[in-house]
């Protein structure tokens, strides 16, 4: 019998340890809507807070992903709230003093975000500083950076600006009372589901593997698809002129874009290479700076989006944004199923992570828990994450903390076969031994 279990579990939500993790922290998930939604009498899944929720995570979320890609690489980045907030007031100031048009104004914080990340990639990648290093160096100079340009002040920007943060898709379509564009959406979204699932038993079938029992798909699909209408009417069918706000659909598309690169590009294949062993990516022939190089890049430019969506969102930029955006990034990514020292990970768990600490967020405020609160429960929900990830190792399992402390033990003292996650410094100057 318990043989039967596992193989139904594997059937419906995968084999690997990763993705048990990450399925773990969807049923967290949902238990979490369910208790608040009970204890807020019915406030949590109502149109009107599940937009204000997008609205307002959706840029540490869009944070998280870019965070992914760095940790899986083996490295970390301390720097995208500072960096996030030096954007967000050189767009604001260029559109301001300089009369920039505020489309120019989004280009040129995604250039600016690119030549930070590529700036503290250099580092990382070619002179073989350490990530927390740089990107800690990076924060306290950017940070510096902002108030310096903006003299500790807020800099509004205009109102087209501020559709990337606070804008909703356009009203009208034959169905009343809902947004029809949210409703092509969630269609879409459905079909895309349906044919996802389809196309998943043709390549079972086609590589003579034995297909997953039809009522297994019927269920998984009727779950998703479940999920997507209940959320579609929802956001199409709250009060006239929101709906899915539009920080929400670049959220959608760059989760679509970047699960696609990480899961099926020879590139993003590499990333999580490099962050399981360095040494024996290195000797596949993959380019260790190359990837590190990217990586933090990567991380630059989704960090300044992330700061124009808030910026544009709070119709302003200050100087006291961004504050502690990269805990809350990295935060989500482990509680996703991410591993300190790299290799393991998917941007969908980051999301799932991050929508924990989103929703658990909003759940505390709309009782009315005082925000010191807050931050204590939050504390203890990664806790309680890295702590399961304590269990794990000592079933045999792999193990975040005993990455943590390897790179410190001495030469020659027992640890895991794993490559620790500056492991990228071989790499430099000399190559591998026989």
């Amino acid at each position: 019998m318990m043989s039967g279990l596992q193989d139904l579990k594997k059937n419906l939500f995968g084999g690997t340890t990763s993705v048990g993790r990450q399925f773990g922290m969807i049923f967290t998930l949902v238990a979490i809507i369910l208790l608040f939604e009970v204890l807020t009498d019915g406030l949590t899944l109502t149109s009107g807070n599940l937009i204000a929720v997008v609205s307002q995570y959706s840029y540490i979320l869009i944070l998280a992903i870019g965070m992914l890609m760095v940790i899986v690489a083996g490295h970390i980045d301390l720097s995208v709230g500072s960096v996030a907030a030096f954007v967000g007031i050189v767009v604001a100031k260029a559109i301001q003093n300089f009369d920039v048009p505020w489309p120019l104004g989004i280009v040129l914080g995604l250039v600016v975000g690119a030549l930070i990340g590529a700036w503290q990639g250099f580092w990382v990648a070619y002179i073989g500083v350490p990530a927390f290093i740089v990107t800690l160096a990076g924060m306290l100079l950017f940070r510096g950076g902002n108030q310096f340009i903006g003299n500790a002040d807020t800099v509004p920007v205009p109102e087209g600006f501020r559709t990337i943060g606070a804008g909703y898709l356009p009203e009208g379509g034959p169905i009343a009372g809902y947004n029809n564009l949210t409703l092509l959406l969630g269609l879409i979204g459905c079909l895309a589901v349906a044919w996802r699932e389809w196309q998943a038993r043709k390549t079972r079938q086609e590589m003579g593997a034995e297909p997953t029992p039809l009522w297994i798909s019927g269920v998984r699909l009727a779950v998703m698809v479940g999920v997507i209408i209940f959320a579609t009417l929802r956001f199409a069918g709250g009060r006239v002129g929101t709906s899915l706000p539009v920080s929400g659909i670049i959220l959608i598309g760059l989760v679509l874009i970047y699960s696609f690169y990480t899961r099926n590009t020879v590139s993003g294949r590499r990333i999580y290479a490099v962050g399981g062993n360095a040494r024996a990516a290195e000797l596949s022939g993959v380019k260790l700076q190359r990837v590190n190089f990217f990586v933090m890049t990567n991380m630059g430019i989704l960090a300044a989006l992330a700061g124009m969506i808030f910026v544009a969102r709070s119709a302003a930029s200050g100087p006291q944004d961004g504050l502690s955006w990269e805990l809350d990034a990295i935060a989500a990514v482990f509680i996703g199923g991410a591993a300190v020292s790299g290799g393991l990970g998917t941007v969908s768990g980051s999301i799932v992570g991050g929508l924990v600490m989103a929703l658990l967020n909003n759940g505390l405020q709309l009782m009315g828990v005082g925000v010191d609160l807050v931050q204590m429960i939050k504390g203890l929900v990664l806790l309680f994450a890295v702590a399961l990830d304590v269990y794990n190792k000592s079933q045999g399992r792999f193990s975040v903390i005993d990455s943590i402390t390897r790179p410190f033990r001495r030469e020659g003292t027992p640890a895991a076969p794993a490559v620790p996650a500056d492991a990228p410094r071989q790499s430099d100057k000399t190559p591998a031994a026989g």
